[in-house]
């Protein structure tokens, strides 16, 4: 089923502990937007059918990413798209928006999105692998 975009945010906004709506929104779309670049084919359709319609789309329809970032380099990639962001604040986002997409998507579907990522992503999902 998928979840609907003010409940999608009100997550977001919760586990960032944003002060607003819009805070969380700002995360959501720069970390979906970056995940994005960074997922193809069925793996990015099926977590596209899982967000909000919005979200689905900025997923769907990525920055343009050359290269697979490494976790850090996604971080430090959020960092510049986030007026003001740190990497500390950056890495923060995306815990909070992947830990939320990681629920939406269930475990399955997380753990096969995670095998189309460089390692470590595990833990910006807040889902750590077992080795």
């Amino acid at each position: 089923m998928t979840m609907r975009w003010e409940a999608f945010l009100d997550q977001v906004k919760e586990r960032g502990e944003y002060e607003t709506t819009e805070e969380a929104e700002r995360a959501t779309r720069t970390v979906l937007a970056l995940l994005g670049a960074h997922l193809v084919g069925d793996v990015r359709a099926e977590l596209a059918a899982r967000l909000p319609e919005n979200m689905a789309l900025i997923l769907l329809n990525p920055l343009q990413a050359h290269e697979p970032l490494s976790p850090e380099r996604f971080v430090r990639a959020t960092a510049a798209w986030i007026e003001g962001a740190t990497e500390q604040t950056a890495a923060w986002d995306v815990g909070a928006v992947l830990s939320v997409a990681a629920d939406a998507a269930g475990e399955e579907l997380t753990s096969r999105v995670l095998l189309q990522l460089p390692a470590g992503y595990d833990l910006l999902f807040g889902h750590p692998q077992r080795v």
